[in-house]
C-alpha cells in the first residue's frame, strides 16, 4: 500500500514501469546522438594520425603548457584584483555618505552592464595597453563590479539585530563591519564568490582575440596549421576537457564550501557535563 505526500503521490507499479521506459528511451536517444557524432567524426577523418601527430612533438606540448600557464597567470591577477575592487566598491555602496554611495553605485552599474569583450578591446585598442594588462583590466572591472554586489548582499543578509546589538554596545560602524557583520557574511558569500571566479576563469579565453598567448590562443595556432591538415577537431578535443576540468574543479570547491558552510555553528553539538546532584531548592525537600 503506497502512501501519499503533501507534494506528490508515490508512484505505483504502473508509474514506475512508465518511468523506467522513459529512462530507457532517453538513454537510447543520447546513445544514438553520441553514435551519430562519432560517425561524423570518423567520416570526416578527424581521427587520422596526421591530425593527431602535432601533440606528439615537444614544441607543441611546450606551446600548450605555456598557454595554460599564461591562462592561469591572467586568472590569478584578475581574481585577486577583482576581489580587491569588489571590496572597495561594496564599501562605497554601504557608506553613509550619499555622494560616495552614489558614485560607487554608478561605477558598479556601468561596468556590470558593459560587455567584457568591449571593455577588453577598448583598453587594448584605444588606450594601447599590452595584451595581458588589457585582459586583466577588463576582467577586473567586470567581475569586481559583480563581486561588489555579492559583498553588499552578503552583508545585508546578516540578521539586522546583529548590527543593532553591536551599535548598542557603543561600537563604531567600522568596528561593526569588521568584527560583526563581515565575518558572518563571509559564510553566505563564499560560494557565490567562487562561482564568479569560475566565470573569470572562462573569460580568460577572450585573450586570444587581442593576441594574448593564452591556452586558447595556443590551440588556435595548432588548429590553423596546414602541415597537420588543419587539426581543428583534435585541438577542441584536447583543449576543451582541460578548460572543463579547471572550471569543474572550482565549481566542486564552491559546492564543497556551500555544503560545509550550511552547518550553522550555533547548532553544532557541544559536550555537556553529566548532571550531578546539587543544592536542593527551598520547598523541594
Amino acid at each position: 500500500m503506497t502512501s501519499a505526500t503533501a507534494l506528490y503521490d508515490v508512484p505505483g507499479p504502473r508509474a514506475r514501469r512508465r518511468h523506467r521506459l522513459y529512462g530507457l528511451l532517453s538513454t537510447l536517444v543520447i546513445l544514438a546522438l553520441a553514435g551519430w557524432i562519432l560517425y561524423l567524426l570518423f567520416d570526416t577523418r578527424q581521427f587520422t594520425s596526421t591530425k593527431w601527430s602535432p601533440f606528439a612533438y615537444e614544441g607543441i606540448q611546450e606551446l600548450l603548457l605555456k598557454g595554460l600557464g599564461n591562462t592561469l597567470k591572467a586568472f590569478a591577477y584578475a581574481s585577486v584584483l577583482s576581489l580587491a575592487l569588489g571590496a572597495v566598491l561594496a564599501t562605497g555602496r554601504l557608506s553613509d555618505h550619499r555622494v560616495l554611495r552614489w558614485l560607487a553605485t554608478l561605477v558598479v552599474e556601468f561596468f556590470r552592464a558593459m560587455p567584457v569583450l568591449v571593455m577588453i578591446f577598448f583598453i587594448f585598442v584605444a588606450l594601447k595597453v599590452q595584451p595581458l594588462p588589457a585582459l586583466v583590466a577588463g576582467l577586473t572591472l567586470y567581475n569586481g563590479s559583480v563581486l561588489a554586489e555579492v559583498f553588499r548582499t552578503g552583508v545585508h543578509a546578516v540578521a539586522r539585530g546583529q548590527g543593532e546589538a553591536a551599535y548598542a554596545l557603543g561600537m563604531r560602524k567600522t568596528q561593526v563591519m569588521t568584527y560583526v557583520l563581515v565575518p558572518q557574511a563571509v559564510r553566505a558569500m563564499l560560494p557565490a564568490i567562487i562561482s564568479q571566479l569560475v566565470v573569470a576563469l572562462k573569460d580568460t579565453s577572450l585573450g586570444f582575440l587581442i593576441t594574448y598567448e593564452e591556452f586558447l590562443h595556443a590551440g588556435k595556432l595548432i588548429a590553423s596549421n596546414l602541415d597537420y591538415d588543419l587539426p581543428f577537431i583534435p585541438v577542441v578535443l584536447v583543449v576543451s576537457p582541460i578548460y572543463i576540468g579547471m572550471c569543474m574543479l572550482l565549481s566542486w570547491f564552491a559546492t564543497w564550501v556551500a555544503r560545509r558552510e550550511r552547518r550553522d555553528p550555533r547548532i553544532r553539538a557541544v559536550d555537556v557535563a553529566p548532571a550531578e546532584q546539587g543544592t536542593v531548592l527551598p520547598g523541594r525537600e
